[in-house]
Formats: structure tokens, sequence, C-alpha cells
């Protein structure tokens, strides 16, 4: 025990601003909130004390929030109303919410734009703004509010619909229902700081705003308010008094992560420290998250679970995902992390489990939707960042880290916390956690010990096997970084050589190819869809449209925004067959195309070369040398066998001054096999529907045949000719 006091008095702060954090500021007090009862209990009291500013950001937000509804009784607040309550009792406070510029792809789970007062309509001193500096891809993932740069809170959970729940994560609560439907139980941490550490956030929220609003907000303690008149905010009055027993004068480490946008360099310090909590652990590292899925987290807890005297790995994350998207992707890429670290596990200290409780509905879990880890029982971290690549430098993230640094107090407090969790997870007292972990020695000992049937926490096992082929094409769905032109390409590459050797068929992909065409025989045969989807209506269904004078213009302008959405084009050109017949089906679609294909490319001639060079990648810049030395048979080849997607390639050749002739050349004689086969499929498939005993099979397989060969020789020579190209230093000076 003196060796362990000794080790533990020795230890040296972990926090070095401008590497694995931006500031570590003093905090008067601070809490650890665990779920959004407690969180938003304490929201209120502190808001309820606010005299001149309160400051809200988060991934999203919803003004049908409801609040303090614990205990079986009404839910006595809506977050709008009671903002603007707020603001109504206090003239001069003022309320300012930053919420990430969500695409539509998200629309279906947001409310209606307050700014525009389609639903809330916030009073005149609540200033409502969305944050669209990110990159493509990227997020505002921050959940920070900061009253009068007294207290802030900083965490996982935003102030919106589908969060709240209590820590008893029961299987039905009446409470636990958003716009009339029940949502699963859901599990998430935030950290409460007061003083010097609270007035940071303040500051990192008044440079987000300026950055995505070119507004500046005044910090409230200069602005000529009560403040002048009555001082500062009184130390403490905004402190929840719902949060009992906090840390008192503690240094609270605020870690960002924030993507290279505007020329600035990106921010690595969520990152930073994950591996430094890693590497610093000497008994025991308890994790919490949402997702699983960073590669150089992982890395970092495989070299240490391959130690032979190397700290215990537990890891709690939600069954089920939400979604087949994200289990699709993200769930699969988890998968892959996990198996890896299974695989490095040579000394049995790896845990990954599940929390459980009995009566879900079927195809529901616990949502864990925490951000923490616990490194022995030292040091503390609470914040938006997933353990997901796009947490380490895609979105823009805010942690909070305690250490204690030799200070019983503190200590306690973060064994507090984690046997606090642990007995959520498990159905226990954190009393009789805490016991079990002493007696037994380590977590992973611990928790057998306190299983039940009930309630408890699951080994997260039978997972499912994924091949390299799926983990290539989802990889996409987690990027570190801005996706480049240069990863599009690889992405979008006909390139499947693999140095293992020849590959077995695919048999399961022929498998469900197969079951797919069966299903849909038995769509077509046995249900009311074989009258309605009979040749003859189809058919005469496109011709009617296609006898209209209009539709044939319709149909060659759409080719223009099909580019820029990613619509598939063939799909259209065989709309045109069919409508039209092929001779004009082929000529609205080749018109089409030309007409996108400039648009894309005047595009390009507006924008920077250096900046299209610089963002391409070296895989897109060699193939752009190529473009400007021969312009023509370049352009032809880009175009039949192509890199990237098509509005890119003809932004790229319109930044590198391609000749526009031979631009509309190449892409006339480079897209002309492809829009022929879709023709010729087009009208097969017309016959099909006709008559299906009609079709020319030797056709068809001709025409694949030919674009196949095309293909390959086609684009052997173009990846061929960029590296000499650029050996030659053609096209190698700045433009």
């Amino acid at each position: 025990m003196a060796a362990e006091i000794q080790e533990i008095q020795q230890r040296e702060s972990l926090l070095a601003a401008g590497r694995n954090c931006w500031r570590a500021e003093h905090a008067s007090r601070a809490g650890f909130l665990v779920d959004a009862d407690a969180y938003f209990r304490a929201f209120v009291e502190a808001a309820r004390h606010a005299r001149r500013s309160i400051l809200i950001a988060g991934w999203d937000f919803h003004s049908r929030t409801r609040l303090l509804c614990a205990n079986g009784r009404d839910c006595e607040l809506e977050l709008g109303r009671f903002l603007n309550d707020l603001v109504r009792r206090r003239r001069e406070l003022q309320v300012h919410i930053l919420i990430w510029d969500f695409p539509m792809i998200f629309g279906l789970d947001r409310e209606w734009a307050p700014l525009y007062g389609l639903s809330w309509k916030p009073h005149r001193r609540i200033c409502f703004r969305y944050d669209n500096t990110h990159p493509t891809g990227g997020s505002h993932h921050q959940k920070i509010v900061v009253v009068d740069d007294a207290v802030a809170f900083s965490g996982g959970i935003d102030l919106t619909s589908r969060r709240w729940d209590t820590c008893e994560h029961s299987p039905q609560n009446q409470h636990r229902v958003m716009a009339g439907t029940p949502y699963p139980p859901f599990h998430d941490l935030m950290m409460a700081v007061e003083g010097p550490a609270a007035r940071s956030l303040g500051d990192l929220l008044r440079d987000r705003w300026r950055r995505a609003t070119h507004e500046t907000l005044d910090p409230p303690w200069t602005k000529k308010s009560i403040f002048r008149r009555a001082g500062p905010h009184p130390v403490g009055a905004a402190w929840p008094a719902s949060i009992r027993d906090p840390l008192r004068d503690v240094t609270v480490g605020i870690s960002r992560t924030a993507p290279p946008v505007n020329g600035e360099a990106g921010v690595h310090e969520v990152e930073a420290l994950y591996l430094d909590m890693i590497g610093a652990a000497r008994h025991s590292i308890y994790i919490e998250n949402q997702y699983f899925t960073a590669d150089k987290v992982g890395e970092a807890l495989a070299a240490r679970l391959s130690e032979p005297d190397g700290p215990e790995v537990i890891i709690v994350l939600r069954e089920l995902s939400h979604g087949w998207l994200e289990e699709l992707t993200m769930q699969t890429l988890r998968t892959k992390l996990i198996e890896r670290l299974r695989a490095a596990d040579q000394h049995d200290r790896l845990r990954v489990y599940y929390p459980f409780i009995e009566g879900l509905t079927s195809g529901t879990c616990i949502d864990v939707h925490s951000k923490l880890i616990i490194v022995d029982d030292e040091i503390a971290r609470i914040g938006s960042a997933n353990l997901a690549n796009r947490s380490m430098g895609l979105d823009t993230e805010c942690d909070l880290t305690i250490e204690a640094l030799g200070r019983d107090d503190v200590r306690d407090a973060i064994r507090d916390l984690r046997a606090c969790l642990l007995g959520e997870h498990l159905g226990f007292e954190p009393e009789r956690v805490r016991e079990t972990i002493d007696s037994e020695g380590s977590l992973r000992g611990a928790i057998p010990k306190l299983q039940q049937n009930q309630r408890t926490l699951k080994l997260l096992a039978d997972l499912p096997q994924v091949s390299p082929t799926v983990l290539s094409m989802v990889s996409v769905a987690d990027p570190e970084r801005p996706v480049a032109l240069s990863d599009l390409a690889k992405l979008l590459s006909s390139d499947d050589e693999t140095p293992d050797g020849p590959r077995s068929p695919a048999w399961g992909k022929i498998a469900a190819f197969a079951v797919v065409c069966f299903a849909l025989t038995a769509l077509w045969k046995f249900t009311p869809l074989a009258t309605f989807l009979d040749g003859n209506h189809i058919t005469g269904w496109a011709r009617r449209a296609g006898s209209e004078w209009w539709v044939p213009i319709l149909v060659v302008l759409a080719y223009t925004p099909v580019a820029f959405t990613l619509f598939p084009r063939p799909l259209l050109t065989l709309f045109a067959v069919i409508a039209f017949g092929p001779f004009m089906g082929f000529a609205c679609a080749m018109l089409g195309i030309e007409l996108s294909a400039w648009v894309s490319f005047v595009l390009g001639k507006k924008m920077n070369r250096n900046t299209v060079r610089r963002i391409a990648g070296t895989k897109l810049n060699g193939i752009l040398q190529v473009l400007r030395r021969r312009g023509l048979l370049a352009m032809t080849a880009l175009r039949l066998v192509p890199i990237a997607p098509f509005l890119v390639e003809g932004v790229v050749a319109g930044a590198a001054r391609v000749k526009l002739s031979d631009f509309l050349i190449g892409t006339a004689l480079g897209m002309l096999p492809g829009t022929l086969t879709s023709t010729v499929f087009g009208g097969q498939l017309q016959v099909w529907l006709e008559d299906p005993s009609q079709i020319n099979y030797w056709l068809i397989a001709l025409v694949l045949l030919a674009l196949g060969t095309a293909t390959w020789l086609v684009r052997r020579w173009l990846i061929a000719s960029a590296p000499a190209a650029s050996q030659r230093g053609v096209g190698g000076r700045a433009s």
C-alpha cells in the first residue's frame, strides 16, 4: 500500500497545453452528472440564476425537449418556453444557440428550423444560428452550455429530444416519449464546472460563434451592465444545488477536435489525450462509448493488452445500432476493432460488455451514448468525442478531464463515479460495487460476481464475420479527416487486384443476387403488382410522357442536377430510351451529358487552380498532368474509366485549363460506350417488358464484353501515363 501511495504521488500531470489540451483551467467546483434527468435538472437550476448570458452549442437542439420529469410527475417544463420565460423576466439576459447545420438526411429527426419560426418562435433576445463551417461529412458535435461564464456544462448530452432518462433505465417509462412515440433507455454523461474553467468554455463558444456567423460576442463581464454596477456574478450563485458534494479547487483540462478549414490547421487534442491516457494506465482502463472504431486508439489499446503486465481494459458499448445503415457501417467497423483487440489480448485482460435489462421491446437496447474513460483511479474524462475516427479529426469536439495527482478526495470521487456507473449497469448500489472491486482486486474479477438475470452487463459475443471487401467499402463512413478527391478515386477505382493470389468466387454475393431475383419474381407473379406492373402499362406510361414536347428538354436539363447529386445517370438514360425510342433517347442522353460536363468545367475554371491541385491529392494530380499534356486522349480515357465522380473530373479539367473543345469531345467519346450500353439495355428492357421471348442476349453479351475490354485497356494506359508525366515534369509548375 505504501508503494502504491508513493506511485500515485509521483505521477505527473498528463495535461500539456498545446498538445493534448487547449487549456488547463482552475475550477472552483466540478461535478459529474449521470444521465439526462440529472443534467436537465442542473441546467434548469443554473439557467434560472442567469443574469446576462446563456450560450448553448450542440449537435442538435429541440424546443420541445421536456425537462424535470422524474418521480412520476408530469414534465414541468419545455425547453423553448423555459428559455423564452427566462429572457422575459430578466431584461439584460441574452441567449445564443448554435447548432450544426445538418444535411437533409437527418431532417426527419430534427425540429423544423426555429430560425424561421416554423415550430418554436424564439424571443427577440434569443439568437438562434446554424453552424455550416465544417468540411463535407463533418459536423459540429460539441455539447456545451455556459451560464454567465460562471457555470458551464460539457459532455455528450444535447438539449434535444430522445435524451431524457433516469438512471433506472426502466424498460417502460411514461415520460420517455417523444411526439407520442416511446424511445428506449438512454445513458449518457456530462460534467459541470465553475470559475475560470467555465469562462474558458465561454471563450470556446464565442470563438465558434464568430467562425460560424462572423459576429463577435463580448464576454458578459466586459459589458456595461449590472456587472458594472453590482460587480461580477457572485461566486456560487449559479451553481446547481442538485450537484451535491462537488469537487473543490481542481484543474480541468479542456481538449478539442477541429478539422482543418479555411487554411487553418486542424486540432487533434482529443486524440492526443486518449493516447496519453492509455499509455499512462497502470492498472485499469474503463471505457464507455457510443462507438468504438477509432484506429489509433485501437492500436494503443492493443499495444497495452499485449504487454505481460499491462492494464485491464473494460469497455461498455451498446448492443445494437440505430438502423441498417449504422449497422452496416459503424457496427461493422466496431467488429473489426474488437477482433483486433481480442487477438492482441494474450493475457486475458480485455472485457467488452453491453448493458442489459429485462423487458425491453425486441430490437431495442439501452442506448449507451456516453463518452467516458477512467484510467486507474486517477484520471476521469467526460466529453462529446466518440471513439471514432471522425471524432479525432473531422468533427468539432470538446472533452473535460480531471486528474487526482495524489489528492485523496479527487481519487475517491473518480472511484465513486466508476462504481456509480457499474452499479447502474449491474443493478447494485455503488457501495456494493466498490466493496466487490476491492475484494476481487480488479474490475474484470468484480463484474462477474455482480451479474444477475434481470439487469446486468453481458459480454458482447458472437460478432458477425466481415469480409475485407465490405470493410474497405464501409470505412468511408468513419473518416478521420475530410475525404480528399484522391480518396474518392481509390474508392471508385475498379482495381480489384489482391496480393493474396486468386480469389474464390463470390458465392455469397451470387446467392444474395439469386434470392433478390427470386423475390422480385415472386412479387411480380403472386401479388397485385402483376397487374399494375404489366409491361404494356410501363411502356405506355413512358411513351405518354415522351409524347409531350417539353419532356425531352426536361430530360436533357435533368442530367446536370443528376451529376451534382450522384444520382445513377443510367437510370435517366433508360427512361429516355423507353420514352423516346433508342435513337432519340440516345441523343437526349448525350446532349444532357455534354451540358452537365460543360457546367462542371466552367465551375472548375472559376476555382483557384492551386486550391484544386492541393485538395485533389497525389493520384488525381498525376491524372491532371496527363490531362494537360494529352488533353483529348486523356479526357476520353478518363471519361471511359472514371476514377472520380463525373462532376469532380469536370472541375479538375476546368481548373487544369484543358481546352474546352478537347474536354467536350473527349467527354463525348469517353461517355459514348457507356451511353450506348445504357441505350442497348434500355431497348432490350423495353423488349422484355413487351415480349420477353424477343430479347437478344447475344447483343447484350457482345456490348458487355466490348465495354469491359475497352475499360481494362484504357484504365491501364491512364494509370501508367500519370507517373510518366510526373517524372517528365509536365504541368508541374504553379498556375
